[in-house]
């Protein structure tokens, strides 16, 4: 089996002081009951922050943001399952800013391959999610945690609210409570008798509910495992549902920024007296690192702001991408290693006496998120308190640092969600959210909706970092005996960890090497070492985070490990796997089925595969490409996952097919790139998307072997971008290192 043979004693002094001081000094506070955030309104009734019943409905308040993946549906089925109502009932809103949805499934940051269960492992990641999530009110949606999270959690939910209203029916008939049923959102009694849950919701609201109510057995699950209805599918096909961009409110002003260009930088100065002048223009304002324009529309405060003479400073890093890159590099030369998360056997010893070594250079670029719905936000401050509204990852974060933007109270920010028209990490940020907040403050009393436009978005992203990694192996009989791999990027921990706290723990950043360290694959001198290039173009998560790369590297070396020896790259896999994962294993057996890889490709043809353990979840994919003219295309993805239970498969394969399109739009696609400082990059015309004229076939099969839940909304990324690669090779001859 696959161990990790050492840690850093960084990383584990970090690990151990955050775990043990949280138990120190914070055990008291993470047993506190936290307070239900929810405030009725007269006709409402509450039992649980996720709980919000009238006459003719039963709202289920998601603590996580909808931004398209379909998670209000899963949520909302976790607590309708367990308080027996009508799916027709059923209404889904985005849970205000409050530490009672905390997310206690991220413990995943802890340096663990995810695929090696053990006690040690489960208890320290639970301390992790359950303690620092709590303590630090990290309401976030992210890192494919949503459904891990809410599984058991908002069950409870439901179980809890369902004993507490049978009680308060057993009190009112006089009546034995074991006597009495529950079905579509009634309280019924053995002679027929009915009560509504809303009816009885004052009165349950008085009784404690069960520590650990009695969940249903999957057997007796009427939405759970089911192809559900998405709760957000009428409004989103009718055009009825509001995103952020659409926030309406009386008296509202526009806005816009320009900030500038050269990141992290500030303005030297500004003369905005011609745009001043134009036609609808309210207020130039100084930002500090750019300006504002308030307007009477946004087109208006987009002519403005392009009016305004600017002097910037220059950037903070390097002008070009070449020079950004040979930083990168030069950190992979001459520093040590910043992390060594897997050091199996001696790999240095075999490297140096084997008679032949393979070696391999990969490179990716910095990509944007590219949101189809550009960073907005809407603020009004009035009477000393600011009301936001955007669509976001992060509300306690956004209601934090724009409290702190406006020198308030967090008590005295308000922060409502609304549908986010694309997230994929980049609203885990909050810099759009702040901006809007300081122009707020400007005009009190007045809604500021601040909007910015493409080019400002795709060039003032929290980029995926560019990455550099070298590659070493030695092969054996039917696999590698031995793998060094160094990866060398900037830290997406560091950055964010600095953004959030204003400084960065000293802790190993996961993120760097994952994808490389953590993969089932048993090989006997195993060793993966991160380094971190201290470059300061401003980055952050995005889809599937350090995968993303290293998903690429990885396993385009394994495919040139199998090549060096005439082996099948899948079989090879298969062979490495069998006694690590037999999930790994049944997903890679499962997928070449599917795609009947052991019989010839049709002529003109080429396939490739991948696999990559992320987010809990193994995935494996065959691509098959075809020449075409002079061009190459992408004719069919095969995709096999297991995510555990899977609560709503249509979903789940959804999920899949979007993280295969966004993965191969950047593999084909995707490269941002900087001249004299700044951003090349400024629309979909230079950063482009597969479309569904371009777009390939994909056929998933969802396979249950895990017993526990596991993420899904980035797992399908990591493995298309080799695997095209792969196939590609197959095709061409040609390999594609970057």
């Amino acid at each position: 089996m696959g161990t990790i043979a050492k840690i850093t004693r960084r990383a584990f002094m970090f690990g151990s002081a955050a775990i043990a001081g949280g138990v120190a000094f914070g055990y008291y506070k993470y047993h506190q009951q936290l307070d239900n955030p929810l405030k009725p309104k007269e006709g409402q009734a509450t039992l649980n922050p996720y709980l919000l019943l009238t006459k003719d409905a039963i709202t289920i308040i998601t603590p996580r943001a909808e931004m398209g993946q379909g998670i209000h549906t899963t949520l909302a089925a976790l607590v309708a399952e367990e308080l027996d109502v009508d799916w027709k009932q059923i209404k889904t809103a985005h849970g205000p800013a409050s530490g009672a949805y905390f997310n206690s499934a991220l413990g995943g940051a802890l340096p663990y391959p995810d695929y090696e269960e053990s006690a040690v492992r489960e208890t320290i990641g639970n301390i992790a999610g359950e303690i620092i999530g709590k303590m630090m009110q990290m309401q976030l949606t992210g890192g494919s945690t949503s459904t891990k999270d809410a599984y058991e959690k908002m069950r409870l939910a439901g179980a809890g609210a369902r004993h507490v209203l049978i009680e308060a029916a057993a009190q009112q008939w006089q009546k034995p409570a074991g006597s009495l049923k529950t079905k579509d959102g009634f309280v019924i009694s053995p002679d027929g008798q009915k009560l509504s849950y809303y009816d009885l919701a004052s009165e349950a609201a008085t009784i404690s509910p069960p520590s650990d109510p009695k969940l249903k057995n999957p057997s007796q699950w009427r939405y759970l495992g089911k192809n559900m209805p998405r709760v957000d599918m009428v409004e989103k096909t009718t055009g009825a549902a509001q995103f952020g961009i659409d926030t309406k409110l009386p008296g509202m002003l526009f806005a816009t920024v320009r900030i500038n260009p050269n990141l992290g930088a500030k303005m030297k100065s500004f003369d905005a007296a011609k745009a001043e002048k134009m036609t609808g223009v309210k207020k130039i304002v100084d930002m500090g690192n750019g300006i504002g324009v308030i307007a009477e529309n946004t087109w208006a405060a987009f002519q403005a702001a392009q009016a305004v003479s600017i002097e910037w400073e220059e950037a903070p890093y390097p002008k070009d991408t070449k020079a950004i890159v040979s930083k990168i590099e030069t950190a992979l030369e001459n520093q040590s290693p910043s992390s060594t998360l897997r050091d199996l056997g001696d790999v240095n010893t075999s490297l140096k006496t084997a008679e032949k070594v393979i070696e391999a250079q990969y490179q990716v670029p910095f990509l944007a998120h590219a949101t189809m719905e550009p960073m907005n936000a809407t603020a009004l401050y009035k009477d000393g308190e600011l009301t936001v509204w955007a669509g976001n990852q992060a509300p306690v974060l956004v209601q934090q640092k724009a409290a702190e933007t406006v020198e308030l109270e967090t008590e005295n920010v308000t922060v409502h969600t609304p549908y986010l028209g694309g997230g994929f990490g980049r609203r885990c940020d909050f810099d759009y959210t702040n901006y809007a907040a300081q122009l707020a403050k400007t005009m009190p009393g007045t809604p500021i909706k601040v909007t910015w436009s493409r080019e400002e978005d795709m060039t003032h992203d929290f980029y995926r970092p560019a990455a550099v990694a070298r590659f070493k192996g030695i092969m054996g009989k039917e696999g590698p005996t031995t793998l060094k791999a160094d990866v060398a990027s900037l830290s997406v921990m560091q950055q964010m960890m600095t953004r959030m706290m204003g400084s960065s723990p000293p802790a190993t950043d996961k993120s760097l090497v994952e994808g490389t360290f953590d993969q089932p694959y048993g090989i006997e001198n195993y060793q993966v070492n991160g380094y971190i290039a201290d470059i300061d173009v401003p980055i952050g998560p995005w889809r599937s985070v350090g995968f993303s790369y290293n998903g690429f590297f990885h396993e385009s070396f394994i495919d040139e490990l199998a090549n060096a020896k005439g082996l099948d790259p899948l079989t090879m896999r298969l062979t490495m796997m069998k006694e690590v994962d037999e999930p790994s294993y049944k997903v890679l057996e499962t997928v070449a089925a599917m795609a009947n890889w052991y019989d010839p490709a049709p002529s003109g043809t080429g396939r490739g595969a991948a696999f990559n353990y992320s987010f809990d979840t193994p995935v494996t994919q065959i691509i098959q490409v075809a020449k075409e003219d002079d061009a190459i295309k992408i004719e069919k993805v095969w995709c096999t996952a297991d995510v555990g239970p899977a609560l709503d498969p249509q979903n789940v394969k959804a999920q899949l097919m979007s993280g295969i399109i966004f993965g191969l739009s950047a593999a084909v696609m995707g490269e941002i790139t900087f001249e004299n400082g700044q951003v090349v990059e400024k629309n979909f015309d230079s950063y482009d998307v597969l479309r569904m004229a371009n777009a390939p076939e994909v056929e998933v099969k969802i396979v249950q072997n895990k017993s526990h839940i596991s993420g899904i909304g980035e797992p399908g990324t990591p493995p298309s971008l080799p695997a095209l690669a792969n196939a590609i090779f197959n095709l061409t001859g040609k390999r594609i290192r970057t």
